[in-house]
């Protein structure tokens, strides 16, 4: 399908539009006395607009009469300047000059500060599409960002005329019965809300998609998916920015119907985003919108023109590049249903945990004041740092070579890493969890694994996962510093952390006596574990030990107790293995008792006190001798 058989010729729309609601089509002439008798008489005179040599833009007109079902004007902005007045249609600037308190000339933008030391405010655009170079707007887009909302809105247009229905559209007021709200996706799945009609891959693989989006008027529709600044791919459906036949700038390249070749798309699966009926059409996909100078495609074929030729009051694309997702379209959700600005939601979801520059740009003056998004704040499930903590232990356990690939634990380990990894990802699945979901299903596994790895411990006291301070160790480098500590055994200690060298090689922190040697390890967020014994006990008799276990954060702890293999024939622990709830703020204590055989050796001991929590194994080391039994 060529471009030609796309957007109508002329003849094919009718000549006399029967009902226009607040607009009136005038030629580009009378526009400048169409706009003086409007602003005399506003509630009684329709908005004019200029449609000579523009078939398309009469056919607009009729579609927005269904749309708007009245006239009022718009809260103005701070500021407005005209860039290329000599490009625009007599009459147009003065239909728009009620949009801002104070107008500027173009050559008092400086710096992207509007005006030069003035308080920044909020500023309005108008200019045709060519002049919207990326210098100053680059600059006047980056200084309103994550200043006050809404502030720079363009008003644009492929030409002067264009120029012109755009201004005029702003005086309108959308009808009360235009309610529905869509959003329609590609790339994503959504959730649900009562209210909002939400289509994805799954729904739109079987459904007329052209008609469900040109069928209905619509107050607020989304659509996003791959694509470029001529269109967006929703499955086997295209939304496209074919415009009418205005003469095109020489130079850039257009898609395939610009060659007279055939569309890559079927006719009845093309939606032309000039023929969408909406109050308010959102196109996020990268770069739908970028300033002149930036575009890649011919200005004919933009799916931002395109939409701005339509009976769209308001327009958001996309200037640039970005990766919104699930988040943003989340928050589009919230903003539609409660009258937030889109912009504004949009890259404030962006900047909260993607981009640090604005990523959407408003063509149309703001919504009604008052209604302003949420100031920027980390995605709904932005990970926790319990759940970044989880996943660094996970590397380090799993990827620097400390556990054998036949360790039991492995296959488990393995799986809660592909978990965490789900978690901390931006969601592109429907199986994604709140931040409270994800915790309670975080805790709930670390809390099995936890109990795992100390009945491991328990049974094999030389695990690897016991052994990873020398491991660890010989591929970290000590700190600069130490502090003084005590030991176990009550005399002054240093403790210090060893830096490991690489990423998968966790730090360690470390204490050590004069007497008693290296005596406790933990990474750092471990259990902290202090160890109190008598240093003598008979043959025969009962060594009492008291843990003190401190935890990082308030849950479960699981302890237990083992001595060395010299030991172990002659001696029974108990409890093996025991569970308490802890906390950083409150130290709780665990007795275990070392049962001696008669028969025990008389010799010198340890024993060794660990405690598990959330993967992370701390281990301090009390010594003790066994001595004759008293007569």
């Amino acid at each position: 399908m060529t471009h030609s058989a796309l957007a109508a010729p002329a003849g094919q729309y009718p000549s006399a539009v029967p009902d226009t609601g607040p607009f009136r089509t005038v030629s580009t002439g009378g526009l400048r006395g169409a706009v003086r008798e409007f602003l005399y008489d506003p509630e009684h005179t329709p908005v004019p607009v200029p449609v000579t040599g523009r078939p398309d833009l009469e056919e607009s007109v009729r579609r927005a009469a269904g749309l708007y079902s009245g006239v009022r004007r718009p809260a103005p902005l701070d500021y407005g300047v005209v860039l290329g007045e000599e490009q625009l249609l007599d009459g147009t600037v003065a239909l728009a000059r009620p949009f801002a308190l104070q107008w500027l000339a173009e050559e008092e933008l400086a710096d992207g500060l509007w005006p030069r030391g003035r308080h920044p405010g909020t500023l309005l655009v108008l200019a045709c599409y060519d002049r919207l170079d990326l210098d100053p707007l680059r600059a006047l887009l980056l200084a309103g960002h994550r200043g006050r909302e809404r502030a720079l809105s363009v008003l644009s247009g492929r030409d002067a005329v264009s120029v012109a229905w755009t201004v005029a559209k702003q005086y309108a007021l959308p009808a009360p019965d235009v309610t529905a709200l869509g959003l329609f996706t590609g790339t994503d799945r959504p959730p649900r809300p009562s209210g909002v009609r939400v289509l994805d891959d799954r729904d739109i693989a079987g459904a007329d998609l052209r008609a469900e989006i040109l069928g209905t008027r619509w107050r607020r529709i989304a659509l996003q998916g791959d694509g470029q600044v001529d269109r967006v791919g929703l499955g086997a459906f295209t939304v496209c920015g074919s415009g009418p036949a205005v003469p095109a700038p020489p130079g850039l390249p257009g898609p395939r119907r610009a060659y007279a070749l055939p569309c890559g798309t079927p006719e009845d699966r093309l939606v032309p985003l000039d023929r969408v009926e909406a109050v308010e059409v959102v196109i996020s996909s990268c770069g739908s919108g970028p300033p002149d100078g930036l575009a890649l495609c011919d200005p004919t074929y933009q799916l931002l023109l395109g939409a701005l030729d339509g009976p769209a009051r308001t327009v958001v694309s996309a200037v640039c590049a970005h990766d919104a997702g699930r988040p943003e379209n989340v928050a589009w959700i919230r903003a539609a249903l409660t009258g937030a600005d889109s912009v504004d939601t949009l890259n404030a979801a962006l900047a909260a945990d993607s981009y640090p520059y604005p990523a959407f740009m408003r063509f149309g003056m703001p919504g009604a004041p008052g209604r302003t998004p949420d100031a920027p704040r980390p995605r709904e499930h932005r990970p926790d740092p319990l759940l970044l903590a989880t996943g660094r232990r996970l590397a380090a356990l799993l990827g620097s070579g400390l556990l054998p690939q036949q360790h039991a634990l492995r296959p488990r380990l393995a799986e809660l890493a592909r978990k965490v990894d789900l978690w901390v990802a931006r969601p592109a699945h429907p199986a994604d969890r709140t931040p409270q979901e994800i915790r309670v299903a975080l805790t709930t596994d670390l809390q099995s694994l936890d109990h795992a790895v100390a009945e491991r411990i328990a049974v094999e006291p030389e695990d690897a996962l016991v052994g990873y301070p020398v491991y660890f160790g010989d591929r970290s480098l000590p700190a600069p510093r130490a502090r003084e500590t005590v030991c176990h055994c009550g005399r002054p200690a240093q403790e210090f952390t060893r830096r490991g060298l690489l990423p998968t090689v966790l730090d360690t922190v470390c204490v050590v006596c004069p007497r008693c040697g290296e005596v406790g390890h933990r990474v750092p967020g471990g259990p902290q574990l202090l160890v109190q014994a008598v240093e003598e006990v008979e043959r025969g008799g009962v060594l009492r030990v008291r843990a003190a276990v401190t935890a990082a954060r308030p849950g479960p702890v699981r302890l237990g107790l083992f001595v060395p293999p010299a030991l172990r024939a002659d001696s029974v622990v108990e409890p093996v293995t025991t569970r308490v709830r802890a906390s950083s703020e409150r130290v709780r204590n665990v007795s275990f008792r070392i049962r001696l055989a008669s028969r025990t050796a008389l010799r010198a001991y340890c024993c060794t006190v660990f405690a598990v929590q959330d993967l992370a194994v701390s281990t301090a080391r009390r010594h003790f001798g066994v001595v004759p039994r008293r007569t």
